[in-house]
């Protein structure tokens, strides 16, 4: 039962890795370039249209197809912003970048500043912080 789901899950859902299609394509077409930190597996084959870009340039997500689990380095090659991949060895980040992290937002572990209700510490219910202004009688 559960390779039926796969397959199902393959055939109709795009945001749940990839598809069918894509796997083909892949397969028949595809150059592994590399992988980067999240398992997310980079490709790249010849343009079918000779005068538009040089080669074409993709990612298998590891899991959920979600646009910010690519990297700085790896979104720069898939943009065709730099030659190399970041796996070869002229590749170097700058001094300045933080670790890659992806978007948080509708996770669990998003951000929740103080006072919002899926804060997970809520504020002891007391005396206000402030004194609302009243006009005097």
């Amino acid at each position: 039962m559960n390779r039926a789901k796969e397959l199902l899950l393959q055939l109709f859902t795009w945001w749940n890795g990839s598809t069918l299609g894509l796997r083909l394509y892949t397969w028949w077409h595809g150059e592994f370039v590399g992988e980067d930190a999240f398992g997310n597996r980079y490709y790249r084959a010849p343009s079918a249209i000779p005068r538009s870009i040089p080669e074409r340039r993709w990612v298998v997500y590891n899991g959920y197809a979600e646009g910010s689990k690519v990297p700085p380095g790896w979104w720069g090659w898939m943009h065709h912003r730099d030659p190399l991949p970041p796996t070869s060895e002229d590749f170097r980040p700058k001094p300045w970048e933080k670790p890659h992290e992806p978007n948080l937002t509708g996770t669990p572990a998003a951000y929740r500043p103080t006072g919002s209700i899926l804060y997970p510490k809520p504020e002891a219910q007391g005396e206000p912080a402030y004194q609302p202004w009243s006009p005097e009688p």
